[in-house]
């Protein structure tokens, strides 16, 4: 039988490559996405530890986990920009155009 790779290390560099793209959807889409990644490549890395007869390398699950570290750190930071932004406006001027307004003219 022909050796092949971790099941989990293709679904980890899908959902790592999926969570650095999905930054820009205000990290709540890829944050959950890059650490599932980091899991998934986790385990299979652990798979490829266990069994290495079996499978041929772990290079996909390794870079998932890489990948899922990396949509992680882009995502909190995507979190904490947008947290930093509404405590510069207000969360009061959400509601209210003109107070919004004001509120960014003044920064200027």
């Amino acid at each position: 039988m022909e050796n092949q790779t971790p099941s989990n290390g293709t679904a980890s560099l899908v959902l790592g490559i999926l969570s650095i793209l999905t930054c820009i959807c205000y990290g709540i889409l890829g944050l959950p996405l890059g650490i599932i990644a980091f899991f998934l490549g986790r385990g299979a890395e652990r798979e490829f530890r266990k069994y290495p007869d079996t499978y041929t390398s772990a290079g996909n699950g390794t870079a998932g986990k890489i990948l899922g570290i990396i949509g992680i750190v882009l995502n909190l930071i995507m979190i904490l920009m947008i947290l930093w932004a509404l405590s510069l406006i207000g969360w009061d001027a959400l509601g209210d155009p003109d107070l919004m307004r004001e509120r960014l003219e003044s920064l200027q």
